[in-house]
């Protein structure tokens, strides 16, 4: 069917909202192209796309497809299926939150909603807690306002598989585009089909998390916290209360939830832009640190007060002070090593600590779904007690079981902690990340992003990931001469295929390139070390141009 036929079978479903045929008038060439022009993917992530009418976006019909693709998936595969669905602050998330569990429970599968905004570990946590077969997080994480997505986890509490994915795509396929109606939640909750999820989950997803403390310390912290608008607010706060030594300061303009994000266009906790009002109130309350967490609250990003000003923290940074402080302060309760896990895309400096330190580090490919996959093989083995934790570069961090995802709510209480046992030694974060340097070595990293909209975005991506598996002595780029390559879809590398490239150039620089999986950009993660911070990040400086000049070619 063509793009003409697609917006016109649109404009004639009888079940169409307003809001979204007024953007079917609205469209001009252009628009109604990338709109129609495919399905929304679905890949183990689940949907993410601009909100609006159309195959293409997210919206109300794509949801429902997806659901119903889902649902078909579940009742294939358990005798009596159950899913947990929760929503974030983003426009329409509640709406889609609500036909989800509608659609799944007209098909006879029992479904457990949460009554509230709650944040992405929280479903992951009520998934295993309630006992269910599925769980559905309506979230486009940190992506900007126009975003919105559909992520789907499995009974074991995790991202779903490659597998499970192609499945549940399979049967996205076999369903209709447009449906006549569109299912009500309201039938449902009144006949117990649908039932809300009840304080005791949140309760026991509280314990959980205060279970994890490692070295309790009541040194009084005084932290300003910005939920960027998201879902963290209620949860992130109720923890540090109940730690009992922290003081939190909020930023007002982004407590509350706001779809629109009014004060921050990118809602990233990795961006200083997105951290500039914690920033500000910071200095001018004298706390000791800021941190934020991203709409959905799965990741999170901190900064230490240096007089006037904020150094930020990056995520290979707060991995590295996580680890660290895991590694001296968490008690062994196996007599194998402990166990952490990072991406292949985060510091290498976690694996000097590790080698030396005595824990047993695993690299996994981009994608957190993968360092939890690492968890449920030690549950297989029967040593889920050797995790210690797992984080990757974007911001994500996990030193618990309960939750199969990175987790912003555990993430604050371990950042507090191990704050507050400084302050009563007289240091801050940036003195033991000091001292991190001076015993493993120095090393810099940057990630470099390149956006590549629509159908023509697609292919330039395409054509620049196989200009980059051409062979080496082909490159024109001097830094190009020596270097080793890794090619994670062709080579044997004991993971997964993955569209992704790895270069170790002669000097000792390396960089990794691959897509993203859920937004329309090409990424580059450059490394660098060198015999002080000032050298690395001069080999960086100089990296920088050379690799960009690859991924725009």
């Amino acid at each position: 069917m063509n793009t003409e036929q697609m917006f016109q079978d649109w404009l004639a479903c009888p079940a169409m909202p307003e809001e979204l045929m007024a953007d079917l008038r609205g469209m001009d060439e252009k628009t109604k192209t990338d709109s129609f022009y495919r399905d929304l993917a679905f890949g183990t992530g689940g949907l993410r796309g601009v909100l609006g009418a159309g195959t293409n976006r997210m919206n109300l019909f794509t949801v429902l497809r997806a659901t119903r693709g889902l649902g078909a998936y579940l009742k294939e595969r358990y005798d009596r299926p159950s899913c947990a669905v929760s929503c974030d602050s983003r426009i329409h998330s509640r709406d889609f939150a609500e036909l989800t569990a509608a659609a799944l429970a007209e098909m006879g599968i029992r479904v457990y909603l949460y009554p509230k905004l709650q944040p992405t570990p929280m479903l992951s946590f009520a998934v295993r807690h309630l006992g269910c077969s599925a769980g559905v997080m309506i979230t486009a994480s940190h992506n900007p306002a126009k975003f919105n997505g559909y992520k789907v986890y499995g009974d074991d509490g995790c991202q779903i598989t490659l597998e499970a994915a192609d499945r549940i795509m399979a049967r996205i396929c076999r369903e209709p585009v447009l449906s006549d109606r569109l299912p009500d939640v309201g039938t449902y909750l009144a006949d117990g089909k649908v039932s809300y999820i009840t304080e005791d989950t949140i309760e026991a997803y509280y314990r959980a998390i205060l279970s994890l403390r490692v070295n309790p310390c009541d040194t009084p912290l005084h932290v300003v916290y910005s939920p960027l608008n998201g879902a963290g607010n209620v949860p992130v706060r109720e923890i540090l209360r109940r730690m009992g030594n922290i003081r939190v300061d909020v930023v007002e303009e982004q407590e509350k939830p706001d779809g629109h994000f009014p004060t921050c266009p990118y809602p990233n906790p990795e961006i200083r832009e997105a951290m500039t009002l914690a920033i500000r109130k910071c200095v001018d309350t004298g706390a000791d640190l800021c941190f934020a967490t991203d709409p959905d609250s799965d990741r999170m990003g901190a900064g230490v007060r240096v007089g006037e000003d904020v150094r930020l923290i990056s995520g290979n940074e707060m991995g590295l002070l996580m680890l660290d402080y895991l590694i001296r302060n968490k008690k062994r309760t196996s007599e194998l090593p402990p166990v952490a896990v990072k991406t292949i895309v985060s510091t290498q400096l976690a694996e000097k600590m590790c080698r030396k330190r005595g824990v047993e580090l695993k690299n996994v490919l981009t994608g957190f779904k993968f360092i939890c996959e690492q968890i449920h093989f030690l549950d297989e083995a029967g040593q889920t007690d050797r995790f210690l934790f797992g984080f990757e570069e974007s911001y994500g961090y996990l030193s618990g079981t309960f939750v199969r995802d990175k987790d912003a709510v555990n993430a604050a209480l371990l950042l507090c902690e191990m704050a507050a046992n400084l302050k009563r030694d007289g240091k801050t974060l940036l003195d033991q990340l000091r001292a991190i340097r001076e015993e493993f070595g120095y090393d810099a990293q940057k990630t470099l992003t390149f956006q590549y909209e629509g159908q023509d975005g697609a292919q330039k991506m395409g054509e620049i990931m196989e200009s980059l598996r051409r062979p080496i002595d082909a490159f024109e780029a001097p830094l190009m001469a020596g270097a080793v390559r890794t090619d994670y879809l062709k080579d044997e590398t004991g993971l997964p295929r993955s569209d992704v490239l790895s270069f170790r150039l002669a000097g000792g620089q390396r960089f990794i390139v691959r897509p993203s999986g859920t937004e329309p950009k090409l990424k580059a993660y450059l490394f660098t070390e060198g015999k002080n911070q000032a050298e690395a990040e001069a080999e960086l400086a100089a990296l920088e141009p050379a690799v960009a000049a690859l991924c725009e070619s």
